[in-house]
């Protein structure tokens, strides 16, 4: 089972940009001064098979606040699993160690380990890392994964954050931090009620490939044609 987690945010009470449905001439006005209440920030898990998303509103998240959720939300997850599977000491080793091959700065694992039940997708941050934190998750069969530096576009929970973000503040000017909570728990469990699934290389994907499959590229740029351009034919004179 694999998850991935993110810390969408900070959100301001500003008012935020958007389209919306207005009349002729008559643009959506917001007003130039507003209240600092603030920030706001959502701590998130996603599930990318089933698209089931977890999430907190708090208005900060140190450590503290970020490693008891986690531990809350992760003890939740493993107690509804099926029951672990046995497996021999050496297999559930290997298949330990087989996260760990061709990184740069591999985990050091403890020599008792139990089984492998989950990998989770973290960012590069010096508080996924703390020794108590990591040191917790492998006692419970839990696997963490870093992004790299600049690859955080390999951590789904940052897509399903951008839309759940668009669908709570487009075109919105919350007043207080506890609206702009209030507003994203209220669409992750709108969002739950009939989850997206996530996959890399799904319909889009090929939907992507094939259009490039249509176009004809031109020579010397990276400009495409719909239609290959026809070639005009030179006759040597003699």
């Amino acid at each position: 089972m694999v998850w991935t987690q993110d810390a969408a945010g900070p959100f301001q009470t500003v008012p935020c940009e958007g389209n919306s449905w207005q009349e002729d001439g008559r643009p959506a006005r917001h007003p130039h001064e507003y209240v600092r209440d603030g920030t706001a920030k959502m701590l998130t898990l996603f599930h990318p098979r089933s698209g089931e998303v977890r999430a907190r509103g708090v208005t900060s998240c140190p450590n503290v606040v970020l490693h008891a959720w986690l531990k809350e939300e992760l003890s939740a997850i493993l107690a509804t699993m099926s029951p672990k599977a046995v497996r021999e000491r050496s297999a559930n080793g290997e298949l330990w160690k087989r996260w760990q091959q061709d990184l740069q700065c591999p985990i050091t694992l403890p020599a008792q380990l139990p089984t492998l039940r989950m990998l989770i997708v973290l960012d590069n941050l010096a508080g996924h890392k703390t020794p108590e934190m990591v040191l917790w998750m492998f006692s419970r069969g839990i696997m963490p994964l870093y992004t790299p530096l600049s690859g955080s576009w390999l951590n789904m929970a940052e897509s399903v954050q951008r839309i759940i973000k668009r669908r709570v503040l487009q075109c919105q000017h919350p007043q207080t931090t506890d609206e702009i909570i209030n507003l994203l728990e209220a669409t992750v469990r709108g969002w739950n009620r009939e989850p997206t699934p996530f996959e890399w290389g799904g319909k889009r994907a090929a939907r992507r490939e094939r259009s490039r499959q249509r176009r004809h590229a031109l020579g010397g740029s990276g400009a495409c044609v719909r239609r290959p351009l026809r070639q005009r034919s030179t006759i040597t004179q003699q």
